[in-house]
């Protein structure tokens, strides 16, 4: 069954979008954002107004809800002050706290109502790090804190799929020994329980790839297979979740195979993120979750070598507002 598509119609506040670095592309895909969506989708831009580039018709906003009211005619920004110009391709260790602070902002906009989600620019870990001594891996932990929780789920989105790594942002030879039954359990739980609230799937379809080629082949590659995957997904469907696998993951991306799933369930990072970046580089979304509020990205980095000359492709980001506007309709819908 496909995701269900939300009313339009109801009324909600417009998203928040963070800044992100403002020595990266997030300032001018911001702007190029609100130039191709204007009013039609309300968002409102939380950072300083003078690291937007020039020429953009910007319009101050004192509360989250001015945007609705705004946004047909310039871009909403709630302003943050920062020490300090943006120089693009040249991240500034004062800047850092800063860039913090409006991840901060845009989370409690979000969780008091005033924001009906929260759509981040990339940061940049190692600028944040130098200049703030900032102690999380990334955006997703950090936002993971701000949210109160334990543990949350990267997805990659886009018209054709939605897949969920195990494993992220660690060696291939780390993966077997990370890849743990609580940890592969935990990730399939939240994935599903993902997909019913916001993307409004009444029993969501899982997939789940091996980790070895062929998915073991009985034994022959590997052990993990059979003895830590497939006793997961025994004792899940058990609980009645829909899930197939292991499969091996070599099959399990063609249009005919991505027929049969809602969201696949794949081991480690690049096994995830090869079918999706090839399907659709430039539309893909990062979207987090198990956060108690709507997070969406662009699945994409700072780009600091193109930033300032007007070329970086706007598209992912605005593919991660829509994609924050209709989990935001569907959690509403459901309550």
């Amino acid at each position: 069954m496909s995701d269900r598509s939300p009313s339009q119609t109801a009324p909600l506040p417009p998203l928040a979008m963070t800044c992100g670095e403002p020595a990266g592309v997030g300032p001018e895909i911001a702007a190029s954002a609100w130039a191709r969506l204007g009013g039609r989708l309300p968002f409102f831009w939380i950072g300083d107004p003078a690291h937007l580039p020039a020429g953009t018709p910007v319009r101050e906003i004192a509360r989250p809800e001015d945007a609705l009211r705004v946004a047909g005619s310039g871009l909403p920004v709630l302003p943050h002050a920062f020490p300090g110009p943006a120089v693009p391709g040249v991240p500034q260790p004062a800047h850092a706290a800063e860039v913090i602070a409006v991840i901060a902002q845009a989370v409690e906009l979000t969780q008091s109502g005033a924001a009906s989600g929260v759509v981040t620019c990339p940061i940049n870990k190692k600028a944040l790090k130098d200049g703030a001594g900032f102690a999380y891996p990334g955006h997703t932990e950090y936002l993971a804190a701000l949210g109160g929780v334990d543990r949350v789920v990267m997805m990659l989105a886009c018209d054709a799929l939605k897949v969920v790594p195990v494993t992220i942002h660690i060696p291939i030879s780390d993966v077997p020994g990370a890849l743990t039954r609580d940890l592969l359990s935990d990730t399939i739980r939240i994935t599903h329980a993902a997909l019913r609230r916001d993307f409004g799937f009444d029993n969501p379809r899982l997939a789940v790839t091996g980790l070895n080629p062929h998915a073991g082949e009985g034994g022959a590659m590997g052990h993990e297979d059979a003895a830590l995957i497939a006793p997961v997904l025994t004792a899940l469907r058990a609980e009645g979740l829909a899930l197939t696998g292991p499969h091996p993951a070599d099959t399990m991306f063609h249009a005919g195979a991505r027929s049969r799933y809602d969201a696949a369930i794949a081991m480690y990072h690049d096994q995830a993120l090869i079918p999706i970046k090839t399907l659709d580089f430039a539309g893909g979304v990062n979207v987090t979750l198990g956060l108690p509020f709507v997070r969406t990205s662009p699945d994409h980095g700072t780009a600091f070598d193109i930033a300032g000359t007007g070329v970086a492709d706007d598209t992912s980001l605005i593919e991660a507002l829509k994609l924050a506007d209709r989990m935001a309709r569907a959690r509403a819908t459901a309550r």
